[in-house]
C-alpha cells in the first residue's frame, strides 16, 4: 500500500515538527511555504512579505532553551538560555538538516484553497490547491496539517479610539516595528500590554524622548532570571511544581505567585495590577521594564479615551501633547484565507485544541 500523503501548510516550527513527525511514522508529507526560508515567525525580515508573520530586531525568545527544545534534538550547550531570535534560526536550520527535511519543503508556494473532496465521506481526502510562479495546481491529500500560526493579520482596533482620524503623528501595528530608530527624540505611546508591548516600550525608552504604555487592565510582569540566576520556566515549571498545581486550589497558588511577584516590585504601585489572577492568563515577560518605569523612562497610563490633532486624552484625563507615534501592540486575527468556507472555523479557536 502507497503511504498516506499529507500536506504540511508553513514550514516554520510547527511545520517541521510536523514534517519529521510524518516522516517518522511512515508518511509522506510535503510542506508547502509561502516565503524563501524555513523558521516562520522567527525569521527576522525588514521588509516582509504581506500574509508573513513578522518581529522586530531585537526579539529574544521568552522560553527557556531547556524548555524550548525539541525532545529528540537538544540544543546546544553554548547557546544562551534564553535565545536571540538569530540563535532560534540556526538551531531550526540544524534541525532540518539533520533529520533532512528541506527536501520535502516547496518553497515560494502558496496555499489558496483547502477543501474536502467530493468524496471526502468515504475516502477522507483533500484537495489542496496550490500557487507558485503564477501557476496554479491541485494536489490530493489524504490529510492537511495546518502550520502557518497564529501572528499573521496585524488587528488595528481604530475604531475604538474617537478622533484618530484627525490625529497628525503617525500609527502602525507592533507587526511593523521594527527598530528603535525611526522613533528618536519623538514622545511615543505603546497601545498594549502583552509580550510586544512592553518590550517594545522598553527599548523605545532608550531613544525616544518619552514613552507612554497604555494598558486597559494591567498585567502581572514574569522574568526570566529567577531566584540563584536560574530560568524562570526552569525553576517553576518541574515535575514537582505540577504536582503542587494539581493539589492546591488555583486561589491559593496565585496568591503565592502573587507575592513573589510583588516581592520584586509592587504591581499597585507601578500602575500594572490586573484584576485577574496570575495564573488565569497568558503571562507577560520582561526583566527590564520596573527599571525603564522607576527612571521614568516609561510611564505607565490607562486606556486611551480619545485623540486630538495634537494629542492622546488617557481615560485619567490625563493629556498629552505631541505624541510623534503609537504602536498598537493589539491581538492579531487568527484567519486561514485558504481554508473553505465549508470547514468550519471558530473566533475562540478550534473545539477541543485549546485556543490552537
Amino acid at each position: 500500500m502507497a503511504p498516506r500523503r499529507v500536506a504540511v501548510i508553513g514550514a516554520g516550527a510547527s511545520g517541521l515538527c510536523a514534517l519529521k513527525c510524518c516522516l517518522d511514522e511512515g508518511l509522506e508529507p510535503t510542506c508547502f511555504e509561502r516565503s524563501k526560508d524555513i523558521g516562520g515567525l522567527w525569521r527576522f525580515e525588514e521588509h516582509p512579505e504581506d500574509g508573513r508573520a513578522s518581529i522586530y530586531r531585537s526579539v529574544i525568545i521568552n522560553t527557556s532553551k531547556e524548555m524550548m527544545c525539541f525532545s529528540d534534538f537538544p540544543i546546544p550547550e553554548d547557546f544562551p538560555n534564553y535565545m536571540h531570535n538569530s540563535k532560534i534560526m540556526e538551531y531550526f536550520r540544524m534541525y532540518a538538516q539533520h533529520f533532512d527535511l528541506l527536501r520535502h519543503i516547496r518553497f515560494r508556494t502558496s496555499v489558496c484553497r483547502v477543501s474536502k473532496r467530493p468524496d471526502f465521506a468515504s475516502s477522507g481526502q483533500w484537495e489542496v490547491v496550490t500557487e507558485s510562479e503564477g501557476k496554479q495546481e491541485a494536489a490530493i491529500f489524504d490529510a492537511v496539517l495546518v502550520c502557518s500560526g497564529h501572528h499573521t493579520n496585524a488587528h488595528l482596533p481604530l475604531s475604538s479610539f474617537p478622533g484618530l482620524e484627525k490625529f497628525e503623528g503617525c500609527y502602525l501595528h507592533s507587526r511593523d516595528y521594527k527598530s528603535p530608530q525611526p522613533f528618536f527624540g519623538k514622545r511615543v505611546v505603546v497601545v498594549g500590554i502583552g509580550n510586544s508591548g512592553i518590550d517594545i516600550a522598553v527599548e523605545l525608552s532608550h531613544t525616544a524622548k518619552q514613552v507612554f504604555l497604555s494598558t486597559r487592565r494591567g498585567s502581572w510582569v514574569l522574568y526570566r532570571v529567577a531566584d540563584n540566576g536560574y530560568p524562570f520556566d526552569f525553576s517553576y515549571l518541574s515535575r514537582f511544581m505540577q504536582l503542587i498545581h494539581n493539589l492546591v486550589p488555583t486561589s491559593i497558588l496565585n496568591f503565592f505567585m502573587e507575592w513573589k511577584l510583588n516581592a520584586r516590585f509592587d504591581h499597585t504601585l507601578y500602575g500594572l495590577k490586573p484584576k485577574h489572577g496570575v495564573l488565569d492568563q497568558h503571562p507577560t515577560v520582561n526583566d527590564d521594564l520596573p527599571n525603564r518605569i522607576i527612571s521614568g523612562r516609561v510611564r505607565v497610563k490607562p486606556n486611551i479615551q480619545e485623540f486630538t490633532e495634537t494629542s492622546a486624552i488617557f481615560e485619567d484625563a490625563n493629556v498629552r501633547r505631541f505624541p510623534g507615534a503609537v504602536v498598537w501592540a493589539t491581538f492579531l486575527s487568527l484567519i486561514w484565507v485558504y481554508l473553505c468556507d465549508t470547514i468550519s472555523q471558530c473566533d475562540k479557536g478550534w473545539p477541543g485544541c485549546r485556543r490552537v
